[in-house]
Order: structure tokens, then C-alpha cells, then sequence
């Protein structure tokens, strides 16, 4: 990977590429700067440099904010529980949540088809305790403002509501769930929830009003999305952070039919259910973050913060890109990056011209 641009508006500051095909890991590349700028100043509309001595340049092993591909592990956590049996999909999340309104079930929030908003200003409710915030979600899930069952309607109060759903029915927070069923087992040492020790991780935004939603400052170790943050930092829809080597034994893991190793975290017919389309907390063959490699089942995610993961069983490949777009301020940058790797990839993988060597 090229080195990125000092100019106006870089796509991020930094990034991570890890890509792979069956075992073998074919990139490992990292680029730019982990820690670059100390605020944003909204006067130029550009980022305050720091010093180049103290600036950190990204490595490989450099822990990035995964924003919503920690929905990715919620998603496991619960076909995890439907395999013991635990849980069903096709039930009713009212048996555990009884402010929700007849109709959605467990798959429909892995589905985003439950009829859920988006999202909700938990944040506005920081200093009014975890019980007004949720009196929110409650309200909403009471009567959603489209009926469940209906049109795909990507929403983070799905994956929200999943977290409490797994967290009553087993009696252990999410962060637990996660680390004994999926980043223990796996031995996926630089992956969890935070706050974490700013040292070797990605800084994110300069967060403050009028273009975000909560005044923090620099964050950097500390969830970036506000609701995550207003949830105490451990949610079904953000707060995790990881490596891109990591998430390409996760990848690895899921092209296995659920086994790394000696572990083994899902059964083959898990996998399936998760990948397959609809998908279960994955999105399937979405050509604006996965370029060429969408169109034969291929599937994954992306985070506001500039990540992204796909694996493609048809190809045997991954690709985890991790970046940090919104340092020091959030924007809309697109996902053309993204969507280029994926493809670079693919061209690779099926022999193309120009492929490998762009």
C-alpha cells in the first residue's frame, strides 16, 4: 500500500490492509499516521498538526475503534446461543424486553427488518443514569415507526437491543459473552471493549459541537460513537476495538465453517446462517465497500470510523481494511477506498491484468 497524502482532505490518516486467500496471508501492509493531529480547527477547516515527534505513524498491529463491526460479534455472540439452544431466532424479543411490540423478533433485528429507527440521542440522557436512556429505546420499540417485518432498514438500536436480549438471557454483559466465546478462544489478544491505553491505538475525532453530538475532546482509546459512549462503552452495535490481524483470524475462522486451530467458536451450519443472505448481522454482496468481490456471496461490514471487513467463500479470500477517517474531525468520505482494495483483490484472485501489482 502507497503511502497517503499530506494534502487538504485525505481519505484518513492512517490505515491497515490485511488480505488473504485459504492460509496464506497475502498483504500485511500499514500506512500513514496512527496519532496526527492534537484538534480541529473549525476556522481553516483543517486538523492542528502535531509535531512530527510526537506524532505515531501506523503499524500493522495498531488497535483501530471498529465503530459497527462490532455488530459482527454481537451477531456471533447470539448464534452462539441459538446453537445451545438457548435462543431461538424466530422468537419474540418481548419474552425478554417486554416493552417491545409484538412482531419483532431476533431475526428481524439481525435482519434489520424489526421496523426500529436508526438511532436515538441516548447521549442527550448522559447525566440522567442508564435507566432514562433506555426509557428511549423503550418507547420507540413500543411502537416503531415502521412495522416489523417490513423493508431492510439498517438501525443500531437493532444490535442495541440484541446486547440486552443475550445479557438477560444469560446473565453476563456483553463484553463477557464476547471474550469467553469469541476473543478468548481465538487468542485475539488485541480485541475488546474500552477504554483502552491511548499507547498503539488509533486516535479518532476531535468531538465536539456543532459537528458531533457530545463535546470529549481527542478521543483516543475511548469509544467514538456517542451512544456507545453513553451506554458505558460496551454496545451491541460499538465499542470494540481490534487489530487488523485480529479480524483476519476472525475472517479465517469464519471461512473455516467456524474452526482456527484447535478452536472452534461456531458450527459450519452457524456460519452459513450468518453469511448467507440475508445475512445475520453481516451484509451481503454490497459492491460499494466490496468492489468486485460482491455478487457471488461474499459478506461483511464496514464502521463509521473507517473500517471495513469482507470474506468470500467462493474465492476463499478476506479483507480487512481498518483506517481512521474521522481523525481529527467525522466526515463523509465515501468508500471508494474500500471498494478499491476489494477489488484489487478479486482481480488478483481471478488473475486479471493489473491486478496483484496496482
Amino acid at each position: 500500500m502507497r503511502g497517503l497524502p499530506e494534502g487538504r482532505s485525505p481519505w484518513c490518516a492512517g490505515a491497515v490492509v490485511v488480505a488473504g486467500r485459504g492460509p496464506v496471508v497475502a498483504v500485511e501492509e500499514a500506512a500513514g499516521w496512527a496519532v496526527r493531529y492534537g484538534a480541529y480547527d473549525p476556522e481553516t477547516g483543517r486538523g492542528v498538526p502535531l509535531p512530527r515527534d510526537l506524532c505515531e505513524p501506523v503499524r500493522v498491529g495498531t488497535v483501530f475503534d471498529l465503530a459497527s463491526l462490532t455488530k459482527l460479534f454481537t451477531a456471533i455472540a447470539a448464534v452462539q446461543q441459538v446453537e445451545r439452544g438457548a435462543l431461538d431466532l424466530d422468537a419474540e424479543v418481548a419474552r425478554w424486553l417486554p416493552a417491545f411490540a409484538p412482531g419483532i423478533t431476533v431475526r428481524r433485528l439481525l435482519t434489520h427488518t424489526s421496523g426500529l429507527r436508526a438511532e436515538l440521542p441516548f447521549y442527550s440522557r448522559q447525566r440522567e443514569g442508564r435507566a432514562a436512556r433506555l426509557a428511549l429505546l423503550w418507547a420507540e420499540a413500543a411502537a416503531p415507526s415502521t412495522p416489523p417485518g417490513g423493508p431492510y432498514r439498517y438501525s443500531d438500536l437493532n444490535l442495541i437491543a440484541l446486547q440486552l436480549v443475550l445479557e438477560d438471557l444469560t446473565g453476563r454483559r456483553l463484553d463477557v459473552l464476547v471474550r469467553d466465546g469469541i476473543t478468548g478462544p481465538l487468542a485475539l489478544a488485541g480485541t475488546s471493549y474500552g477504554p483502552l491505553s491511548p499507547a498503539g491505538v488509533a486516535a479518532t475525532e476531535d468531538q465536539r459541537r456543532p459537528w458531533a453530538k457530545a463535546d470529549r475532546g481527542l478521543l483516543r482509546g475511548e469509544v467514538h460513537d456517542e451512544n456507545a459512549w453513553a451506554l458505558g462503552g460496551v454496545a451491541g452495535h460499538a465499542g470494540l476495538f481490534s487489530t487488523a490481524q485480529d479480524l483476519a483470524v476472525l475472517c479465517r475462522t469464519l471461512l473455516n465453517g467456524g474452526a482456527y486451530g484447535t478452536a472452534r467458536i461456531l458450527r459450519p451450519a452457524s456460519v452459513a446462517a450468518l453469511l448467507d443472505p440475508p445475512g445475520l448481522g453481516f451484509v451481503v454482496d454490497q459492491p460499494y465497500f466490496m468492489g468486485a468481490l460482491a455478487g457471488r456471496g461474499a459478506a461483511g461490514h464496514t464502521g463509521f470510523t473507517g473500517t471495513s471487513l469482507v470474506v468470500d467463500r467462493a474465492t476463499d479470500t478476506f479483507l480487512v481494511l481498518l483506517a481512521n477517517t474521522v481523525h481529527p474531525r467525522r466526515r463523509d468520505g465515501g468508500s471508494a477506498p474500500r471498494a478499491a482494495a476489494a477489488t484489487r483483490l478479486a482481480r488478483a484472485v481471478r488473475g486479471e491484468a493489473g491486478g496483484a501489482g496496482e
